[in-house]
């Protein structure tokens, strides 16, 4: 896969001093799905705007398609599409005439086909004659994304996509978002919801205080740092967890009713077998005993964490 939007180096400072983004380096592949995490304040959005053209970079480069946003802006940004988190849009106008707009900022010629069939794509072509005043706040973001694919660009930022959706909605959105990466376009996915990223991104990359801590495929970050935990649930609760037991690092779970025992997978030995012995060798007696592999999210807030400290 070739590259299709590379960032070196972007920075961006403030009057004030304050520095959002301290050196980002980030190279996207053409087709791919990445899921931008971060806490709030951590840069996401400044660097969407950025590479949009919104905020002006301090220092650094973009180059989208092989073009530089600063010496090639048009082109550039013409192969940009943007789905903002806010929600501004012309509240009386119709569903059909905004996105028609929105093409002939960037220029397109008129191609009413294509409008329709994005509209269909996104369920608004029942809603087309509508004003955006009588939608409801998940149409209302589906017209936003109509708009930022009516020029027909070849990447998408997503700010927040789900933000303020229902469940329902929120999984159509990622079905939405699927099949838009099956059309071979390119997307950028700012999102809270961890699960989001779990659920569609190709790659994840954590930012944190304007930085990058890092961006790798889903499946490797998952395998690299996630680990399992056993629990060994206990017929009978007790109030602390044995001084026998106590070179195994267990925790000992609500109500004292289980015992949880972290591993590493990829190790050679688990220890499991040693301490399920060491269980039955303290006088407890096992009720039943279960895994749950670590998430998406408690790596992102390991990350942070270890940031912070």
């Amino acid at each position: 896969m070739r590259t299709i939007l590379s960032i070196s180096d972007l920075r961006k400072s403030y009057a004030s001093g304050f520095e959002a983004l301290k050196g980002v380096n980030l190279d996207i592949e053409e087709g791919e799905i990445l899921a931008l995490l971060g806490p709030n304040g951590a840069g996401k959005t400044t660097l969407i705007s950025t590479i949009c053209g919104i905020t002006t970079m301090t220092s650094g480069a973009v180059k989208v398609g092989g073009h530089c946003i600063e010496e090639d802006f048009r082109a550039a940004r013409a192969m940009i599409g943007l789905v903002p988190q806010e929600i501004n849009l012309e509240p009386f106008e119709t569903v059909l005439n905004s996105v028609r707009f929105s093409r002939g900022l960037f220029g397109k010629p008129k191609n009413d086909a294509l409008i329709e069939e994005i509209l269909k794509k996104l369920s608004l072509w029942d809603k087309r004659t509508s004003q955006i005043k009588e939608l409801s706040g998940g149409m209302k973001r589906r017209v936003l994304i109509a708009k930022a694919l009516s020029h027909e660009p070849r990447v998408l930022f997503l700010d927040e996509p789900t933000a303020g959706v229902d469940v329902e909605l929120r999984k159509d959105m990622w079905e939405i978002v699927r099949e838009l990466r099956e059309s071979g376009v390119t997307i950028i996915l700012t999102t809270h919801y961890i699960e989001e990223a779990e659920a569609m991104a190709d790659r994840v990359g954590v930012i944190n205080g304007g930085e990058i801590l890092l961006v790798e495929p889903k499946a490797d970050l998952m395998a690299r740092m996630g680990k399992k935990e056993l629990h060994v649930q206990l017929s009978a609760p007790i109030a602390a967890v044995p001084e026998a037991l106590s070179a195994h690092h267990l925790q000992l779970g609500e109500g004292g009713q289980s015992l949880i025992y972290t591993y590493d997978v990829k190790a050679e030995r688990t220890g499991i077998t040693t301490l399920l012995n060491d269980v039955a060798a303290a006088g407890l007696v096992l009720a039943d005993v279960s895994t749950r592999q670590s998430s998406l999210e408690d790596i992102f807030v390991d990350l942070v964490k270890g940031e912070e400290a």
